[in-house]
C-alpha cells in the first residue's frame, strides 16, 4: 500500500532518478558536474546579488531536499580534487540554507543564524548534514574537511554563513571545471567591496574573517588583500608600502535575506 509518507518520498526521489539517468548518458567529466544541477536551478531562482529569498526557497524545499539526497548518495572521495572541493563548498552552502528553512517560525525565517541552537550549542554544532552516507555538522564540513584538506584560503569567500557580514552567496554552484576562476572571482569581489574592506589613510579596515582564520592567511592580511585588490585600493596600498595598519570591522550577523 502506498501511504502519504511513501508518496512524498517517491516525489523526492524522482529528481535523483532523473539525475542518475543524465549521469549515465553523459561523458565522465560532464557527469560529475551534473551533480549540482538542482542546486544551480535553486540558486539562479532564489539568490540575487548575494541576497537570498528564503521564502522562495521554502516553497521549493522539496527540490532542495532532493539535492541534499544527491549529496548523501555521492561519495566525495570518488571525485577529482577540484570537484571534491566544489561538492563540499556547495554542501556547506546548501545545508546552511536548509538550516534556515528548518527554523522558520510563523512563516518567517530567524533574524540571525545565531538564534538557532541551544544554550550549550550553536547552529554550526547541529549534526544534520548528510554527505556520502555520513552525517556532519557545518563546523565538521568547514573546519575538519574543507580547511585542513584543501588548504585554500579563498574558500573563506565562498562558504556562506547566511549573514550580512559573510561573503555573499553567489547565484551559481561551484563546479570543478571552473573552480579556480570562481574562487578568484568571489575573493576579488569581496576584497574590493568597501562594505567589508576599505582603506582609510594608512589603516586597512578588514572583515573579522581575517582575524578568526589568521592561520589560513600565511602571507599576512595586507599581502593577501594586495594580491586581490583592484584599481584605487591596489594603487594606494602600493604607495603605502609597509606602512599599513590593520583593524577589524564588526561582523553583521543579521540574516542575508530580502
Amino acid at each position: 500500500m502506498i501511504t502519504k509518507y511513501t508518496a512524498i518520498n517517491l516525489r523526492r526521489l524522482i529528481p535523483i532518478f532523473c539525475l542518475a539517468l543524465m549521469l549515465g548518458m553523459a561523458n565522465e567529466p560532464q557527469a560529475k558536474e551534473e551533480l549540482h544541477t538542482i542546486w544551480a536551478e535553486l540558486l539562479d531562482k532564489h539568490v540575487n546579488g548575494g541576497v537570498v529569498d528564503y521564502h522562495g526557497f521554502k516553497k521549493d524545499e522539496d527540490q532542495l531536499d532532493a539535492y541534499l539526497d544527491v549529496l548523501d548518495a555521492t561519495d566525495p572521495e570518488q571525485l577529482p580534487e577540484n570537484k571534491r572541493l566544489a561538492l563540499w563548498l556547495n554542501a556547506y552552502n546548501a545545508y546552511t540554507v536548509k538550516l534556515i528553512l528548518d527554523n522558520f517560525e510563523e512563516g518567517q525565517p530567524v533574524k540571525s543564524i545565531r538564534d538557532i541552537g541551544g544554550f550549550f550549542s550553536g547552529p554550526w554544532d547541529i549534526k544534520f548534514c548528510r554527505v556520502g552516507g555520513e552525517v556532519y555538522t557545518l563546523d565538521n564540513i568547514e573546519h575538519d574537511i574543507i580547511r585542513p584538506r584543501f588548504q585554500e584560503p579563498r574558500i573563506h569567500f565562498a562558504v556562506n554563513c547566511a549573514s550580512q557580514g559573510c561573503p555573499p552567496l553567489i547565484s551559481e554552484p561551484y563546479v570543478g571545471a571552473q573552480l579556480d576562476e570562481q574562487l578568484t572571482s568571489s575573493t576579488v569581489n569581496f576584497i574590493n567591496d568597501k562594505e567589508f574592506n576599505y582603506l582609510d589613510g594608512s589603516t586597512l579596515y578588514v572583515t573579522k574573517i581575517f582575524k578568526w582564520f589568521s592561520e589560513d592567511f600565511n602571507e599576512g592580511v595586507v599581502s593577501f588583500v594586495r594580491k586581490y585588490a583592484k584599481a584605487d585600493l591596489q594603487n594606494r596600498l602600493a604607495e603605502l608600502g609597509d606602512n599599513v595598519r590593520v583593524k577589524y570591522l564588526d561582523y553583521d550577523w543579521s540574516l542575508n535575506n530580502k
